[in-house]
This record gives structure tokens, sequence and C-alpha cells, in this order.
């Protein structure tokens, strides 16, 4: 295998010849498969195991915290207009009591944990607004206001809610055990390691201001995204303390014409799956809560606590990966599967499966062709994800190594979100910049290449 690049005429001439007839077949093949994929997945989850699979899954979500609301979050961007009516509604609505179950403290209790942790109040704070503007999973966000008359965002840990997520994490295991035969990649126990594990980080409020703080002094000056800097000086294990962003919420963002909606989506493009290949690290939480439109344009992301870095070694050999599955070298990509550990070979598994496996999640940017994302869309590839074996025969050899877990995870609640938007892009060229080096194909990405190069000047 090479993944050199020819440099002849005659060899670049054939490559440029064959390139052309590839992408005028991918195209085609992407149009009917985008169709096909809904009508597939409204098929898939029609079929009664299937859906006792998801409200099954959905059930034991019920019996936990922290972890529950991460898996939880990545069901809500399903299309449950595909399901059946009656278990649509039923889930539908245990979805929301499980993404909605943040209880609201009132001022007093989250108070005295502010106080136990900074002293008093007056003494770093000139104001602080006791309603909550937010909840979080595992805390409250309020607003208020330095001496100095700077205005931040306060998230504050519930009274005793590091007990209580330590306790339902326990029931990780066991929700595992019984999931598996039903959801084997969705349940698999790299990524419920790797959501255990963020969880627990997300617990440590100053280990998360330190982090935020680095990712926003690395997109300092950026022309669209907005990292709000935190204030570890003033931040705790149980308070986070952060500059104020005021910006609208994602229900706003899906209100927008399309031409802005796109360029939104490309902004989520870029800032969860770019960042793996351009700086080996990546933010593991996608979700709409976690974004804010400013009026002047800029997006901001939020909620830093799952934050990984990635060996650039793991990250090439994701970029190789998938340059093999955009030219459909099914044979190289199988290889370098196997020889990843991402496939057990004494499965059997083909070259043809396995490439098929990737594009059903994949595809969408994979295809050099302008693709709108739609929810139905995105709820094929989590069809896909759910139960592999029953849309592509041998993928039971699939054993997701824990390195690659979490940005599977990601991938899925970027297209969700995507889809949620109906954002339209030619996603392959946008990729193309991170997995061949090619020059930006949108003005997006040539404004944030010019200032790359500005970052880069001494």
């Amino acid at each position: 295998m090479d993944d050199s690049m020819p440099t002849g005429r005659l060899d670049r001439g054939r490559l440029l010849g064959g390139a052309a007839t590839t992408h005028a077949m991918r195209v085609a093949k992407t149009r009917l498969s985008m169709i096909g994929r809904s009508e597939r997945a409204r098929e898939l989850l029609a079929e009664q195991a299937t859906i006792q699979a998801v409200e099954h899954l959905v059930a034991l979500l019920g019996s936990m915290k922290g972890a529950a609301m991460k898996i939880g979050q990545t069901l809500a961007l399903a299309d449950l207009e595909l399901l059946p009516q009656p278990h649509r509604d039923r889930i539908r609505a245990t979805l929301s009591t499980l993404c909605d179950q943040a209880p609201r403290v009132p001022f007093a209790s989250m108070r005295k944990v502010i106080e136990t942790d900074l002293g008093p109040i007056a003494t770093h704070f000139a104001e602080f607004d006791a309603e909550p503007v937010a909840a979080a999973s595992i805390g409250q966000v309020y607003r208020a206001r330095l001496h100095d008359g700077r205005v931040v965002a306060v998230k504050v840990q519930y009274p005793g809610v590091d007990r209580a997520v330590r306790a339902d994490l326990q029931n990780l295991a066991l929700f595992a055990k019984l999931s598996r035969t039903l959801l084997p990649a969705f349940t698999s126990t790299p990524l419920l390691e790797e959501i255990r594990l963020g969880i627990e980080s997300e617990l440590d409020y100053r280990a998360e201001a330190l982090t935020q703080h680095r990712v926003a002094q690395s997109f300092r000056d950026h022309p669209f995204i907005r990292i709000p800097d935190s204030l570890p000086e003033l931040s705790s294990r149980r308070v986070l303390v952060t500059e104020y962003f005021a910006g609208h919420a994602f229900a706003h963002l899906r209100d927008l014409p399309v031409a802005e909606r796109n360029r939104i989506g490309e902004l989520v493009f870029r800032f969860y799956i770019g960042s793996i290949f351009t700086d080996n690290e990546f933010c593991g939480d996608p979700h709409p809560g976690n974004m804010l439109l400013g009026d002047d344009g800029t997006l901001a992301f939020l909620d830093f606590g799952l934050y990984r870095q990635m060996d650039p070694d793991l990250v090439d050999f994701e970029r190789r990966c998938l340059r093999a599955a955009a030219a459909g070298r099914a044979d190289d990509l199988l290889a370098m599967l196997l020889g990843g550990n991402v496939f057990d070979p004494a499965a059997g598994l083909t070259a043809a499966e396995c490439l098929d496996y990737i594009n059903a999640a994949a595809d969408w940017s994979l295809t050099d062709a302008d693709i709108t994302i739609t929810p139905a869309l995105a709820t094929g590839a989590f069809a896909a994800a759910v139960d592999p074996r029953r849309t592509q025969p041998g993928v039971d050899a699939l054993r997701l190594p824990a390195e690659h877990a979490l940005p599977r995870r990601v991938e899925f609640m970027v297209l969700g979100i995507l889809g949620q938007l109906g954002a339209t892009g030619n996603w392959y060229r946008i990729a193309r910049e991170w997995l061949d080096g090619d020059p930006p194909a949108t003005d997006i990405g040539r404004r944030i290449a010019d200032w790359r190069r500005s970052r880069a000047l001494p």
C-alpha cells in the first residue's frame, strides 16, 4: 500500500482521468444512497427487534445521571419521525425527561457551594444574579459581574452531585452487559469507558478551566469562532468562572435563512471534526446546547469538560483510512483497519463489507458533491450504528479500540447537529484541507487559513 502522490506527467494524467470517472460515479451513487438511506432507515427502525433495542436502551438510561445524559443527547439527535407512531411518542417522552433531568436547585443551596469554595460572594463579585441562566448536566449557570466590570458566567455544581454521579457510573458495567447483545456498536465498552472518564473529568471544574483557557488562547482572534476564556484564578473544583457570551441559542439557529444555516454548519464541522486533524485534539461533547450565535455572526462553543488530545500517529491513521475510503480502495482500507485492531481478523470480513460499513456512516463526508444533511440522513447513520449487523453483514467483527471510540461519537453527534440545521455543503471538499492538504475550497476556509498564517508569524 502506498499513499505517496505520483509526480510523473503520465501517472498524474491517469490519476486525473480516473478521478473524473470516480467523481461522476460517486456523485450518482451518493444521490441514490442518500435517498435510499432514509427509506432503509425507516424499514430498519420499524423492525420490532430494533424498536425493542432502542426502548431498552432508553429505559436503562433512565437509571443513570451523567452517563445517561451523554448517551441520551446522542439519541435525541435522531429523527424519531422514522419510528412508528406509538413507539415514537413513548421514546420521545422518555428522552425529553432524560435530557431535562437536571434539577433546579434553590440559590441558597448553590450559594453555599460557591462560598465554601471561593469565600463570600461579595469578595469576588460586584453583582450576582440569583436566577440561573442555564442548567447543565451537573450544575447551574449564573450571570455575574466582577468588581472590575467584566460580565462573567458562573457554573456551579449541584451539592453532592459528585457522589451521585460516581454512584451512577457503577451502573455502566451493568448497562454494557445488558445492552451489548441488542446494541453492540452503540454500547461498546470503549465508548462507555470514554464517557465514564469524561464524566469523571467534568466533575473537576478547575481542570476544565485550565483546558478552556488554553483552547481560548489558541482560538484568539479567530474570524468566526469564539471560545469564552475562563478565569482559572477564580475557579475551583465545583465552581467555573468564564467570560459571558451573549448569544442566540440553537433553536434560533434552526430558523435562520438557508445560507446562514449552511455557514454555521461549516463552522460546526470545522470545529468539532477539523480540529482532530489540524490540532490533534477535539471537543468530545458536540451538542446544540453547547453553542451560541453572536450578533456579529461569530459562533461560540461552550463546555470543555470532555476535551481530548490524540496521538498524532492515531490521527494520521484515521486520515489514511478516510483517504482510502474516499478513493474506494477497499483492500487498502481493510488492511489498515485489521492492522489497527479495529476489526477481528478471525471474523473473515471482506474488503467490500469493510468499505460498505465505513460508507454507511461517512459517505456524506467522503463524496465530492453538495449534500444536504437531513434528520433522516443522520438517522440512517444512527440506524447503522445501533446495530451494524443488520445493515452490513459481517460487521459483528467490529471491536473499536478506545482511542477511536470517542471520535466516532463526535462524528455522529455532528451529523445530527447538521441534520437539525438542514445544512448543505461539499463536506468532502472541506475535509480535503486536513485529509490531503488541499487549499481551502470555501471563503470560510480561506479566511481561517489567513488567520492561521498570521498566528504563525513571529
